[in-house]
This record gives structure tokens, sequence and C-alpha cells, in this order.
């Protein structure tokens, strides 16, 4: 097994078991991951990683629906939205350069944590 298989299969059991445990998008786990270990380029890295959560997001959402953790409303609300976002927001990603995109996802981690780790205080 090359190198690169070994990384991408640790890169890949990681993101599904801190998807499955935090909810956690793919991308926030896969994406840094992938640009630090398999040298992917930001813009690359994004969009490989949303192509990856389609099955993670299908099997771990199966099991929480299996155990009664959906409010169907909210899934079906969210997920409108969410797609006529992902539109605007994958066509205006490809006019953003890397390192502003990379700046730009890192702050956006960084609050999502501190908003996050205020919220338990």
């Amino acid at each position: 097994m090359s190198r690169q298989t070994t990384v991408s299969v640790l890169i890949g059991v990681v993101t599904g078991l801190l998807a499955g445990l935090t909810g956690l998008g793919g991308g926030v786990i896969m994406v840094p991951l992938m640009v630090g270990f398999l040298g992917l380029a930001q813009h690359k890295a994004h969009g490989t990683s949303l192509a990856i959560v389609i099955p993670i997001a299908i099997v771990a959402a199966a099991v929480y629906a299996l155990q009664g953790y959906f409010r169907w409303s909210l899934v079906v609300e969210l997920a409108a939205a969410s797609t006529i976002g992902a539109v605007f927001g994958a066509r205006l990603m490809k006019r953003v350069p890397a390192p502003t995109l990379r700046r730009g996802f890192g702050l956006l981690l960084v609050l999502v944590a501190v908003r996050m780790f205020i919220a338990t205080l």
C-alpha cells in the first residue's frame, strides 16, 4: 500500500469517526488534513471533501435517524436553504484566491470553536 493510500485511509477513518460522533461536516476535519498531509491545493481539498461528505452524511444520518435523533421539519427547511446557499458558495469559491480561502476557512473554524467554548461556560 502506498504512503498516499495509507494517509488517505487514515484521514477517512478519522473523519468518519469524528463526523459520526460530533456531527461535524467532513470538510472541517478533512480539508486541513488533505492540504497538510496529502498536499492538495486548497480549492481541490474543498471540492474533494464535499464529494466525500455525501456518503459520510448518508451513513451517519441513517444511524441517527434510526435512533430517533432527527427533527424532520428542520431537516426539510435547512436542506432547501442550504442547497441554495451551496450553489452560490461553490460559484464564489472559484473567485477566491487559495490563501484567502485558507485564512477564511481557518478563521471560521476559530470563531465556531470560540462560540462553542463560550456556550459551555
